[in-house]
């Protein structure tokens, strides 16, 4: 047996959505999606100080994931967020962390930080 394959898939789920939005690049690219709140047409390694090889593979995993799609129209990708998608994550972290306390005096009685 995998070791990870010993917690549930809610965790597994959560842990791969975390893996995937850790890059400060992948953040970037999404923050700039919602910012412009319409579908790109183009090349958005226009809009990061990154290359468009780069900028691709940072896509290629968001896409992955299920965070964006990317649909060919000519020789132009559109990209669009899935909210979806993303709100579903969004409700697991937000669950998740609720099961922690929710607020700051909860969060800190096993903590001296």
């Amino acid at each position: 047996m995998i070791k990870k394959e010993a917690f549930d898939k809610e965790l597994q789920d959560l842990a791969l959505f975390a893996r995937t939005i850790s890059h400060p690049a992948r953040l970037a690219i999404l923050r700039y999606l919602a910012e412009t709140k319409t579908c790109i047409s183009g090349d958005i390694s226009d809009q990061l100080p990154l290359s468009r090889t780069t900028v691709s593979q940072h896509l290629q995993e968001l896409k992955k994931m299920g965070l964006i799609h990317g649909e060919i129209e000519g020789s132009k990708v559109n990209y669009c967020l899935c909210n979806s998608d993303i709100l579903k994550y969004k409700k697991m972290f937000e669950d998740f962390f609720k099961e922690m306390g929710t607020n700051e005096t909860d969060l800190t009685i096993n903590c001296e930080c």
